[in-house]
Order: C-alpha cells, then structure tokens, then sequence
C-alpha cells in the first residue's frame, strides 16, 4: 500500500511559465525585445529632431511618412530573403544598411544639408527587418506540434508589441528633451544593432532555411490570405486614424501634451488583454474565432466616439481609450495565427511580414483620412473614422470566413 503523505509528482509548467523553459527561448526573446524596442521611438525621434532643426512639421512628417511606405514595399522582400538563406545571415546585415540610413539622417539634420536629403538618406530605413516576425517564426518552428502553446506564445509577441509602442515615444521624447534632439535617433540605432546581433547568435532556435524553387509561390496567392490581409489594412487605418484624431482632440481641448498619455492607455489595455488570452486555451478553430474577436473591437471602438460626443472629457476619453484596447491584442493574435496557418512552409517570414505591410499602409490611410475628417467635421466627429474602419474590418473578417467554409 502507497504511503499516504506520498505527493503527487508536479505538473508540467503550462502557459508562459511553459514558453521559457524552451532551451534559448528567453535568450532569443530578450534580444528581440531590444531589437523591437526602438521600433516606438524612430518616428518621433525623428519628427523631434527634424522639426526642431527646420521648424517644419509638415517635413518632417513627410521624410517619417516617406519612411514607413518605403519600409512597407521593401519588408516583404526582405522577409522572403529572410526565409529563403536564414534569419541571422539576413537581418544582420539588413539591419546594418538600416541603421546606417537613421545615422545618416542624422547628420544630414545636424549639419544642415538640403531637405532632399533626409528623404534619400531615410530611404534606408526600408532594409528594417520584421523582428516581430522573426520571433513569431521562431515559435511557430519550436512549438508546430503545441497549438495550446503556440497561442499563446503569439499573445505574449503581441503583447510586447503593445509594450514598445506604448512605452517607445515616451522614452524617445524624453531622451530628445532632456539631452539633445538627436539623441533618440541615437539611441534607437544603438538598441535595434544590439538588440539584433543578440537575436541573432541564437541559431539553436533559428528555423532552417527553404530554398524557394520554381513551384514555389507567394503567401499572397495561398488560400484565404487576400481576403486576411485586406481585413489587417482595415485593421490597420482603426490605429492610424485614431492617433491623429486623438492628439487634435487633445488639442482642442488645450491639453495636446496629453495626447501620448491618452494614446498609451489604449496600448495598455491592449497589452493587459493580450497576456489574459495567451493565458487561457482557446475554444474552436482561428478562422471561426477571428469573426467575434473583430466584431467585439468594432463593438468597442464606437466608446471613444461616444465619450468624446457626449462628455469632451480627455479623462473619459482616456477610459474609453482603455477599454476600447481590450479587444486589440486577442483579434491581432488570432490574426496572426491565421496567417501562420495559411502561409506556406518555408515563407513564413514573409508571410507575417505581409500582415505588418497590411497594417502600416492602413495606418498610412487611416492617418490621412483622419487628418481629413479633423479638417471638414471637426475632432469629435471625426472619430467616426476609426468606427468605420472598424466596421469594414468586421465585413471584410466576414466575407473571409464564409469564403472558407464553401
């Protein structure tokens, strides 16, 4: 007869306790964290030390905004290098030529060179690699056989994600105020190198390279992906319109300097969101899970409408803000594990890193339609943007799923 006081053997750890027990597992998340870190601070770093050297806005939201299309075009070619010869042998040197562009930006501001210049020089930004991407790849290659954990491996990407752009701008307008101008730009350099030199010595967790062949073809073409990556452009102009609507809200208010802050509290509830659905297991496929997820974010985008229309509080648009971030992180997450599931072996680099093109030229949309509807209607109104975008979202999330069920 078993002694009686004799103990159970412990469980299996579970959930993020799980992920990082995974040999080089929190050696490969650190460095992309500090990879990914700066990824929050470029944009306003550089409109700090631009506008601040040519007291022009309007150019240096140009040379960003010049920037972030160009990163948009070149980042799935550089991701399908990334899958065809390795992450380390591509995104060191990728990072490389980056970063010399953002040093070369600052000298151009620093001595005074034409504004040509800054656009040419910014130009470079585009070999950025997707260090997101990179580490989702990672998951996905460690954990293919461990959905449970593949989730949530996924909600603690996208909740570092919300993290670095949360916390990002903060850092960066700090450094530039209290140093000098350039010292963000300064400083994301220096973190993005290390933090992918780091990254990239971890070749244990690395996922093999493919060979693309002459059957081989883009993640564009798979099934189900078109309709996906529209539904992240429509995902993406909710972000960008909501930024822009939010800082002329805060300005309209007499409070601009707020807008960050307000601005962080939808990020945080995102991040908060994200942890708590990593942490739970979840119930029926992606695909018939992505619809709900982007209905409740549809649902709860309409909070800072509402409060910005009914009370032109900023603390109860703050609150509203923070709500409305909940429903972010899940419908990202579960996104993204569509896209992991619809990508083809071997281009899943790529196939992520299109997801992220959907989302910046939706930002880049949604921020020129919100700058238009702040002009004609007015901040308030305006915020009928990022609902709308929402809603379309919603619609095209729908017309996916019933197009993948016939």
């Amino acid at each position: 007869m078993a002694d009686a006081t004799t103990t159970a053997p412990p469980s299996p750890r579970t959930g993020y306790a799980r992920l990082f027990t995974i040999p080089g597992a929190r050696a490969f998340t650190l460095g992309n964290l500090v990879a990914r870190f700066p990824q929050g601070m470029f944009s306003i770093s550089a409109v700090i030390m631009i506008s601040g050297a040519r007291d022009s806005y309007a150019l240096a939201g140009a040379v960003t905004a010049t920037g972030l299309v160009a990163n948009a075009v070149v980042g799935p070619w550089t991701a399908r290098l990334v899958d065809r010869f390795g992450q380390a042998r591509v995104a060191v040197p990728a990072t490389v030529v980056s970063a010399c562009g953002s040093l070369a930006l600052l000298l151009c501001v620093h001595v005074g060179a034409p504004n040509w210049t800054l656009f040419a020089a910014y130009l470079a930004s585009a070999a950025t690699p997707n260090t997101g991407g990179m580490s989702r790849a990672r998951w996905a290659h460690l954990l293919k056989d461990e959905p449970d954990a593949l989730h949530t491996a996924n909600s603690f990407e996208q909740s570092a994600d919300e993290l670095c752009y949360m916390l990002g701008p903060v850092v960066a307008a700090f450094l530039c105020g209290s140093l000098f101008p350039e010292a963000g730009t300064l400083a994301s350099v220096v973190l993005m190198v290390t933090g992918v030199l780091i990254f990239a010595a971890q070749r244990a967790t690395e996922p093999p390279a493919h060979a693309r062949t002459k059957t081989t073809r883009t993640p564009l073409r798979a099934r189900g992906m078109p309709p996906l990556l529209v539904a992240f452009l429509a995902t993406g102009a909710i972000f960008g319109s909501l930024e822009v609507v939010t800082v002329a809200f805060a300005d309209a208010q007499g409070h601009k300097v707020w807008a960050g802050g307000i601005l962080a509290l939808q990020a945080a509830g995102s991040c908060a969101a994200g942890l708590v659905y990593g942490a739970l297991k979840p119930t029926g496929p992606a695909a018939r899970r992505h619809p709900p997820c982007v209905a409740a974010m549809a649902a709860l985008m309409t909070l800072p409408l509402l409060a910005a229309w009914s009370t032109g509080s900023l603390f109860a648009l703050g609150g509203a803000l923070l709500v409305a971030g909940m429903a972010t992180a899940p419908t990202m997450v579960t996104g993204m594990t569509l896209v992991q599931q619809r990508t083809p072996e071997g281009q899943l680099n790529e196939g992520m890193t299109l997801a992220v093109t959907g989302i910046l030229g939706g930002i880049a949309c949604g921020s020129a339609t919100g700058g238009a509807a702040v002009e004609h209607w007015g901040p308030t109104a305006a915020y009928t943007v990022p609902v709308t975008a929402a809603a379309l979202a919603l619609l095209l999330s729908l017309y996916g799923y019933v197009r993948g069920t016939r």
